[in-house]
């Protein structure tokens, strides 16, 4: 009879390999309760987290009373009968939870009992995986062989009834849940790769239109990137010029030159995508936000690397804000290893901000920016901000700087 019981269940586990994990959970926790004529019952399933690990309660039955979801928790390790079995990973009988004797290193605890339930046998078993680890626990309660009797301990043989069934039966539950989780992860990366495909199509229009249309994109592209800000004006356009004017000053080729006078303007495109509570703010931000702030530079990037046209703006976006010295962000990236497209976007963006009235500051003139940007003050030190060479630059051409803001003024 016990080979055909023990037959009878490891086939009914192997008929629920599509199940759920919470399907398979509840079945388990059925047949367990019918094979040893168990009143009611719980199924654990183990979890850690660092050092930390308990046992979460997946599903409850009882036939006596109506059972609601489980939703407790028990300690892995000495104290409850779940847990110490968890712990040492062995099978557990208990004819009566009361007479525990008072120095065992476990005990009944009646705060999970229902206060018109009473709980008196109880047989606890592992479930292990492949590598012999604890997965989780069932814990079945008050073997009634007859139901209009008070309940009967659990025998002994019950044990080694369940003994091949409780690997099996851990082998099954650990497929299941990671299936599961394959399943979830694979939703994630669908839905993931729903949205990069929307933006590559976005690109791909962009690219697909003709030049005109493709330099009016970018431009309506980068003023969204603006439309939390206030003041900003003709910012973007001064950029693309400054830069546009040090790279043909520093000798880089014409097309590169041209592309940098489109590219620029694009570097804090990544702000659409900050959230607009920290746009908006008016003072000073805490650390999260200022964190959530300089992620422009990285929203940036993955905006734009989906066009090979936009590569130059993809890596102005994520670079600008880096430092000759290395204590920029986002990579603390240091000295030439920072693109130079990037570097020279940095000192156009500066200048036009110092030129530039804000809400935190007033227009500065010509030669107080210069000053600023050549000599630093209490923000900006140009040893440790700037490519030395484009200062160099900027120092003896900074009228055409001028130039350039008094023309594009607002």
């Amino acid at each position: 009879m016990r080979s055909n019981q023990v037959l009878d269940f490891l086939e009914f586990v192997e008929g629920q390999k599509n199940q759920s994990v919470r399907q398979l959970l509840d079945k388990i926790l059925h047949q367990s309760r019918l094979m040893t004529k168990a009143e009611a019952g719980t199924i654990f399933i183990a979890r850690s987290r660092g050092a930390k690990r308990w046992l979460e309660a997946a599903s409850a039955q009882n036939d006596a009373i109506p059972v609601s979801r489980a939703d407790f928790t028990v300690p892995i390790g000495p104290g409850t009968i779940a847990g110490y079995v968890a712990d040492r990973g062995k099978t557990l009988l208990v004819d009566d939870v009361y007479g525990i004797p008072a120095r065992s290193p476990y005990k009944f605890n009646p705060k999970f009992e229902h206060k018109s339930y009473k709980t008196r046998s109880m047989f606890c078993f592992p479930l292990k995986n492949f590598q012999d680890e604890v997965i989780g626990v069932v814990q079945l309660i008050n073997c009634r062989p007859n139901k209009s009797r008070p309940p009967v301990p659990f025998k002994a043989a019950v044990a080694d009834l369940v003994a091949p069934i409780a690997r099996v039966v851990g082998h099954s539950l650990e497929r299941a849940e990671m299936l599961e989780q394959i399943k979830l992860k694979n939703l994630k990366l669908r839905e993931r790769n729903r949205q990069l495909d929307e933006q590559r199509a976005h690109i791909e229009a962009l690219q697909g239109e003709t030049e005109e249309a493709f330099q009016l994109s970018i431009r309506l592209l980068a003023r969204a990137s603006e439309i939390h800000d206030e003041e900003t004006g003709n910012h973007i356009v001064r950029v693309n010029e400054y830069s546009y004017y040090i790279a043909k000053t520093l000798g880089m080729p014409d097309t590169w030159c041209d592309e940098m006078r489109y590219s620029a303007q694009l570097h804090d495109v990544g702000k659409m995508s900050v959230d607009s509570a920290v746009l908006k703010k008016k003072g000073g931000l805490d650390p999260a936000e200022r964190e959530e702030m300089n992620r422009h530079t990285v929203y940036g990037y993955r905006i734009l690397s989906a066009s090979p046209r936009l590569k130059l703006g993809a890596e102005i976006a994520l670079s600008h804000h880096e430092k000759w010295d290395g204590t920029g962000y986002p990579n603390g990236t240091k000295g030439e290893a920072i693109p130079i497209s990037a570097r020279i976007v940095q000192i156009a963006d500066v200048y036009d901000a110092l030129r530039s009235q804000r809400p935190y500051k007033p227009a500065f003139d010509h030669e107080k920016s210069v000053h600023i940007i050549t000599i630093g003050d209490e923000r900006i030190d140009p040893r440790a901000h700037f490519d030395p060479q484009i200062i160099e630059l900027f120092k003896h051409n900074h009228l055409e700087f001028d130039a350039i803001w008094r023309r594009l003024h607002d």
